[in-house]
Order: C-alpha cells, then sequence, then structure tokens
C-alpha cells in the first residue's frame, strides 16, 4: 500500500502522484491542507523519513518567514507547528510501509519503488 500526502496546488506533488500513476500504483491520496495530520501522526511519519521535526520544514512559506523565521523550536514545538500550520509541511510525502520519503525531486519516488520489488 502507498500513500501520498499531497497538495493539488504543487507541481512536485501533482509530478509525484503522475509517476505513481504511470506505474500502475494505487494509492491513497491525503490531501493534507484538507485533513491535516495529527501530531502523532507527523511523529510517525519524521519515524519512516527518518528526519527531525525541523528538517521537514517549508521555509520558503510566508507563514514561516513572517511567524518562525530567525527563532529556536524544541523539536516538540515543531511537530505542535506543523500539525497547527500544515502548509509548513514539505511536499509530497509518500509512504511505502515503513518507509517514506519526501518526493523531491519526484523521480526519488521511483528509488522507493525499486526498493519495494
Amino acid at each position: 500500500m502507498v500513500t501520498i500526502y499531497h497538495n493539488s496546488r504543487c507541481s512536485k506533488s501533482r509530478g509525484a502522484c503522475e509517476i505513481l500513476s504511470g506505474k500502475g500504483v494505487q494509492a491513497e491520496v491525503i490531501e493534507y491542507l484538507k485533513n491535516p495530520p495529527t501530531e502523532l501522526q507527523i511523529s510517525e511519519l519524521l519515524g519512516k523519513l527518518d528526519m527531525k521535526a525541523s528538517e521537514l520544514v517549508r521555509r520558503s512559506e510566508d507563514i514561516f518567514k513572517d511567524q518562525f523565521s530567525g527563532k529556536n523550536y524544541s523539536e516538540a514545538e515543531w511537530l505542535s507547528i506543523l500539525a497547527k500550520n500544515p502548509i509548513l509541511i514539505e511536499r509530497p510525502i509518500i509512504v511505502m510501509g515503513n518507509k517514506a520519503i519526501i518526493g523531491r525531486p519526484p523521480e526519488r519516488i521511483l528509488e522507493l519503488l525499486e526498493k519495494a520489488v
């Protein structure tokens, strides 16, 4: 089973969906801006990504620049911030079993799919 945390307004995220579809992979699509993940779900994703919460933050977003830039937050605080501001979550995230990747560039998805074969 493949799951993709998707933002339909993001070209990289749309590209990831196209790659999965082109490979015949039916993925569960979670539009995470409409259905934001909880802190627990983000924490589980981070474990699969082998990342810290602070590494999952999209620093190019205006909300980051306006509210969070230049400040120091703990990992627990970042979890809370990401859950409350899902636009800050890097995208797309593709999950297969106990592994996940950020699909940037989208071709990284092929590596994940190949490892599953």
